[in-house]
């Protein structure tokens, strides 16, 4: 049973380029082995992450999350079994949020994930990467 795993994480300490690249490249290797497909989202000391794949893998992958230093805060906004996969081909890529991006500043002023209902986080996520905006796979981003 192939499941989606919305969930939305504050970052311990700052989100720089090195440990955001350490994160792609651990995602890449073992969500590759794992059949795991996700995306992240991170910026203004947050991360929102999607996971999708066998409902083993994505729980096995959520309890190391939880447990990760790198993250506090965790909360789980969504769980759904899933028929079509929307990160199909991605082991893990990126998506930067700052805040000086219009569709972050603009079109969302008020969006606060810790608030949000599940569909209407995971409804985001769609719209930004529906957007046009750069998705990073883990080989393109520079450390």
């Amino acid at each position: 049973m192939r499941v989606r795993l919305l969930y939305v994480s504050r970052a311990v300490g700052p989100q720089t380029t090195t440990v955001t690249a350490s994160i792609l490249a651990a995602a890449q290797k073992r969500n590759a082995a794992d059949g795991i497909g996700g995306v992240l989202c991170q910026g203004q000391g947050m991360y929102l992450q999607v996971l999708e794949g066998e409902r083993p893998a994505i729980n096995r992958l959520y309890a190391r999350i939880v447990t990760d230093p790198r993250h506090e805060d965790v909360q789980m906004l969504l769980f759904d079994e899933i028929a079509q996969p929307r990160c199909a081909g991605w082991s893990m890529a990126l998506v930067n949020l700052s805040d000086r991006d219009p569709m972050v500043r603009l079109g969302h002023p008020e969006f606060d994930p810790y608030q949000a209902s599940g569909a209407d986080a995971m409804k985001l996520v769609d719209e930004l990467l529906d957007s046009g905006r750069p998705i990073v796979l883990p080989a393109d981003y520079a450390t």
